[in-house]
């Protein structure tokens, strides 16, 4: 056999071992349709009074029982907080869908993570107090929206209990409190800001307030970045939580918590090995098991993960083990990002990235085999993620309905919004049409819109 014929033979053989290995990424549209009907009955579960407390979908309620319409007026603050960094916003809604906003990001320091709850809120509360003085609002007595992007269960719009903390964050002493009363407190001993009326929302409800402010037609909505969750408009009379339906409003955003979809064992037939790995090896092992297929804290790790199966497996870099690429979440979503952008035939990025996990000159083949892997892992995020969306479609059942979408993977990673909506649009019932929105601003802004918009006596049921 000729020297090229040998080496081209050789090169299949690799490419091979590395499909191999990512076939269990690739999943058919059955698989799909059972994970829908899945989460369907997860939702129905998390509803129900009977089995909301064993249900891994808990569908929390937000008490935020209409969407805004465009027309409302007034000034408020918001602060919008993730495990990296938190915003101070302020808003000034003038009506018909115009509004002034001011913004600014404080990074919290890493110590203020893993310490005590009391220094995290009175953190928070020394990056309004900058704002405020930044932006000579002393003397204004406003409102503010509190946007927390952790799983909370909310009793009514000024009281929400942290049910768990996830990502990277274990302050101590907030787990099973109330979020609004520690905030509250922190700005009572501060003494200096005249905050009075604190209105709470997780991440995406605040992209659901934000989108429907200029889209009436928003009925859900989607975050994905570092974390992922998806919340709705339910219809009241099949909230069984409520203490009395008389008096509601028809209609209250539920916010899902969808990334504990799987707690309880219930997408075990799906998970990879791989997948299993990665859980055991994480700080909070056996939670959120669905986020930890679907966001960008964990796919970079997926992806590792896999490429170390190959390398073993003798599909790439010749079999040989870097200490690097032994180390875990070496690489990240925005490697991925990268070398998915990378253009047909220019491996540019993706060589540089292989530098850093300890290949000096990967060969073209080893590019391709790395994009390959990072495309199944992404695409299968894209698809579970379109997997929940459909239920949610078919569940409110409007002929024609928009998706507000927020997040760093959505908004940035090449092609991901395109197969999101290829697969959404195979899953949903024909008779439903969508649009998927990216929703201007984030969650904070949702979050200023939201506390602008209440009026006292109207939303503290």
């Amino acid at each position: 056999m000729a020297e090229a014929d040998l080496n081209e033979t050789i090169i299949e053989a690799q490419h091979k071992i590395v499909k191999d290995i990512c076939k269990q990424f690739v999943l058919s549209d059955d698989i799909y349709k059972r994970i829908k009907e899945m989460f369907l009955g997860e939702i129905k579960k998390g509803l129900c009074k009977y089995t909301h407390e064993s249900a891994a979908v808990k569908c929390f309620m937000t008490f935020v029982e209409k969407l805004p319409n465009g027309c409302e007026r007034g000034k408020s603050l918001a602060l919008d907080v993730d495990e990296t960094r938190c915003r101070v916003l302020y808003i000034n809604l003038q009506g018909d869908r115009d509004f002034r906003m001011y913004s600014q990001n404080y990074p919290i320091p890493p110590e203020i993570l893993v310490g005590p709850g009391r220094d995290l809120f009175d953190f928070f509360v020394k990056c309004i107090a900058d704002f405020v003085s930044n932006h000579n609002l002393q003397n204004e007595d406003l409102s503010l929206g509190f946007n927390f992007g952790f799983p909370l269960n909310q009793t009514s719009i000024k009281k929400a209990i942290l049910t768990t903390w996830t990502r990277d964050i274990s302050c101590a002493g907030v787990v099973g409190r109330d979020v609004v009363a520690l905030l509250q407190d922190a700005i009572n001993r501060r003494g200096d800001l005249h905050i009075n009326n604190i209105v709470i929302a997780n991440d995406t409800t605040g992209t659901l307030v934000s989108c429907a402010w200029k889209y009436r037609e928003a009925k859900i909505g989607l975050v994905v970045s570092t974390g992922f969750n998806v919340c709705y408009l339910e219809k009241t009379k099949y909230l069984q939580l409520t203490r009395s339906n008389a008096n509601s409003s028809p209609t209250m955003i539920i916010n899902c918590e969808s990334g504990a979809f799987g707690n309880d064992g219930t997408l075990d037939f799906m998970r990879t090995p791989i997948d299993v790995t990665l859980d055991k090896n994480s700080i909070y092992a056996g939670e959120q098991i669905f986020e930890k297929m679907i966001s960008g804290m964990y796919l970079g790790e997926v992806a590792r993960l896999t490429m170390l199966e190959c390398i073993k497996a003798g599909g790439m870099m010749q079999g040989e083990l870097s200490e690097e690429v032994r180390t875990p979440m070496i690489f990240d979503i925005e490697d991925m990002s990268q070398i998915e952008g990378d253009g047909p035939d220019n491996y540019a990025l993706t060589r540089t990235i292989f530098e850093k996990m300890g290949y000096s000159e990967p060969t073209n083949d080893d590019c391709e085999n790395l994009r390959y892997i990072c495309t199944v892992v992404s695409t299968r995020s894209a698809n579970l993620i379109a997997s929940c969306l459909a239920c949610l479609i078919d569940r409110i059942g409007d002929p024609y309905l928009i998706i507000g979408v927020k997040g760093s993977i959505y908004d940035t990673y090449p092609n991901y919004s395109t197969r999101l909506e290829r697969k959404l649009k195979r899953l949903v019932r024909p008779e439903y049409k969508f649009d998927l929105v990216q929703a201007e601003g984030d969650s904070g802004q949702g979050a200023a819109l939201l506390a602008a918009s209440a009026r006292k006596g109207n939303r503290d049921k």
